[in-house]
């Protein structure tokens, strides 16, 4: 088997448990593309789901699979990050989620303190840009201003993509632990691009170009800082039929279990030796009903001749003896 084919078959089943959670959220976009998948059957140390609004598709060069979506409406992976969050609550779970809002990044967990130097605000990551480490530097702007209100918020997005990975390359523990990490970041630069330059225009089509770019490097680089056990998903949306209402809460929110053994039906603890435990026992049950299946068969289909003596001796010959 081709080295492209296992990998289209690992995607398979690592992006199942993504669409069940699409599907069970609402949420059906234009495209689902896999840019990266982890081993088959091991549970990925990182999700890493981006939304991209105002395309249909993006020329992403090395997807591993792509799905098409239908019917766009809004969605949030809130309760998915409150679940980590609380189950993972005593170790350093990476929850790291970007929105459009007037605060656009949100952090639970103890892994904030690795993260407070990104810009939170509109206008931080704006700012951010004519600080050293700009991504400016390095992208091909041609049609893009550096000026320009739509411009800017497009550049600043590419700018936090750039800024997590290289947190991320300075502070490896924590790509390194046994906690999941979840990041769920939603780029809404290419929509206000379209909605004030058009579709057909040269810095719409710029753009394009360089957030597919930024998307692959962005799914490598998380890819191998996780020892490639991770799921990195693209979803493209042209637009979302009705506006997500979010709730506010603070930039470095860290929600603490009051009574962790209070029994108010709470999660429990993770435990790391449960996927042994549970393919221990789902062998051995198959082993032992395999083993009772050949036996019934066999004592069913046994000849007689191979009987013991007392089954084989006729009437006659137990009165004779």
């Amino acid at each position: 088997m081709s080295l492209t084919s296992w990998r289209r078959m690992e995607s398979v089943f690592s992006v199942a448990l993504v669409l069940c959670c699409l599907a069970s959220t609402g949420v059906h976009g234009d495209s689902l593309t896999v840019l990266q998948a982890g081993p088959l059957f091991q549970r990925p140390r990182a999700n890493v789901l981006v939304v991209v609004r105002g395309v249909d598709s993006l020329a992403l060069p090395q997807s591993v699979a792509s799905y098409p979506l239908e019917n766009p409406v809004p969605f949030t992976l809130d309760s998915v990050a409150e679940t980590v969050h609380s189950l993972f609550a005593e170790d350093t779970p990476v929850v790291l989620q970007l929105a459009p809002s007037e605060e656009r990044l949100y952090m639970l967990g103890k892994a904030n303190a690795v993260f407070e130097d990104l810009p939170v605000t509109l206008q931080q990551i704006r700012a951010r840009l004519s600080q050293d480490g700009s991504v400016l530097a390095s992208l091909p702007l041609n049609f893009l201003s550096r000026n320009a209100e739509a411009d800017l918020l497009f550049l600043s997005e590419v700018q936090v993509l750039h800024d997590i990975t290289a947190l991320l390359q300075r502070h490896k523990h924590l790509a390194k632990d046994h906690s999941p990490d979840l990041y769920s970041l939603e780029l809404s630069g290419l929509e206000e691009l379209s909605r004030l330059y058009g579709k057909d225009s040269p810095q719409y089509r710029d753009a394009t170009a360089i957030l597919a770019s930024v998307l692959q490097k962005f799914g490598e680089d998380v890819y191998a800082l996780y020892g490639n056990s991770a799921v990195v998903e693209v979803v493209t949306v042209k637009a979302f039929e009705a506006p997500l209402t979010r709730k506010s809460r603070s930039i470095l929110e860290s929600k603490q279990i009051s009574n962790p053994g209070s029994p108010y039906n709470l999660a429990y603890k993770y435990n790391f030796q449960y996927a042994v435990i549970f393919n221990i026992v789902l062998w051995l049950m198959i082993i032992l009903a395999l083993a009772v299946i050949v036996t019934a068969y066999n004592l069913w289909n046994m000849d007689p001749g191979y009987d013991s003596i007392i089954y084989r001796m006729t009437n006659q010959k137990i009165r004779m003896d």
